[in-house]
């Protein structure tokens, strides 16, 4: 498996591996299927900042993770929201470890200091998943979201990846 920066030419391929959790699940509350030049817009806007990782494996991609904005204010911008999503031929792989790993290496190094993660209840493979990787609870958001004919929580999880210091210094925009 390779871990490796993502590119517009993945676009496709990653909005792909996303349509059916739009489609069919709630764990995205996503509801409509975006465009790929929405997409591939979306890509361009997060990557400006954040990471975005493939999973590569003989060619084709297993899954990806990517960082996002937490909040807007000022005081947030230590703060990001993590996303990982895995092609169903490749769950239970270890793919959604190794780019969560590569991503909070690169997280870390650009100063960040909190990582968070919204997950749709119940889905107890995501959450047991962000346990796994170091994530703690944080609190629940009840009925937050309508989709597919009822009202969901959602679970938001938090890991560090740096001290919290005072006088921080502001994160570094990511550079690939």
């Amino acid at each position: 498996m390779h871990i490796r920066h993502i590119t517009l030419a993945d676009a496709k391929a990653v909005l792909d591996i996303y349509k059916p959790y739009i489609e069919t699940t709630a764990i995205t509350f996503e509801t409509n299927v975006p465009s790929l030049e929405d997409f591939t817009g979306r890509i361009i806007a997060y990557t400006d900042k954040y990471p975005w990782l493939v999973a590569e494996e003989n060619g084709k991609i297993a899954g990806y993770a990517y960082a996002s904005k937490h909040r807007e204010r000022e005081a947030y911008q230590w703060s990001v929201e993590s996303s990982v999503y895995v092609h169903e031929s490749f769950q239970q792989a270890g793919v959604a470890s190794q780019l969560y790993t590569e991503l909070f290496t690169i997280l870390k190094a650009c100063g960040f200091i909190n990582v968070y993660a919204g997950i749709t209840l119940p889905n107890p493979k995501s959450y047991a998943f962000h346990t796994r990787m170091g994530f703690t609870d944080v609190g629940i958001y009840k009925n937050i979201g309508y989709k597919m004919g009822k009202w969901h929580d959602v679970a938001w999880l938090a890991k560090n990846i740096n001290d919290h210091t005072d006088d921080p210094s502001a994160p570094k925009k990511f550079n690939k």
